[in-house]
């Protein structure tokens, strides 16, 4: 529930920023407002379905104050170990995409590099300590941002993208 109010406070919260930085809607719906729109919606599915897996598998929220009480590794973490900042960035981007923003894009990148560090530097330890080896296995198995590609090569089970 948290989750769902807070994807939809972000997307309509950017217009709303957005308004108040004197960048105005546009006149008329095109094709990029649309591309922006399927964007938008796209990513707000992918956070909206991280939550759903946080609760139902994790039995817990993304939410400091309640976090899993297990690993979450199923859903889309079997891709990305950080699939709802990717949601939340998509949905973002396709926002400035709607109202053709290259400063709101900007700061999109701006607000990923912060979500990246806070990864880095708070949630990676964070899961290390309450997760142990199996957060270790996890980390092995699954990139942070960009999903591992299958049969890379002859012979190759998995890529080596870096994370």
């Amino acid at each position: 529930m948290y989750g769902a109010l807070f994807i939809a406070l972000l997307s309509l919260g950017s217009g709303q920023l957005l308004a108040g930085l004197g960048v105005s809607r546009p006149s008329s719906i095109g094709m990029v407002q649309m591309a922006g729109v399927i964007v938008t919606v796209s990513g707000s599915i992918i956070a909206l379905w991280c939550v759903l897996v946080f609760a139902q598998s994790g039995r817990g929220t993304p939410i400091p104050f309640d976090p899993p009480r297990r690993l979450v590794v199923s859903g889309p973490y079997r891709f990305v170990r950080n699939p709802m900042a990717l949601g939340v960035g998509v949905a973002l981007a396709g926002v400035a995409l709607f109202y053709e923003s290259a400063q709101f894009l900007l700061a999109v990148v701006v607000f990923m590099l912060a979500i990246h560090a806070m990864v880095r530097f708070y949630e990676e330890p964070t899961l290390h300590r309450a997760f142990g080896s199996d957060y270790a296995a996890y980390r092995k198995r699954v990139n942070r941002w960009v999903p591992r590609l299958r049969g890379a090569g002859p012979g190759d089970r998995r890529s080596t993208l870096v994370q």
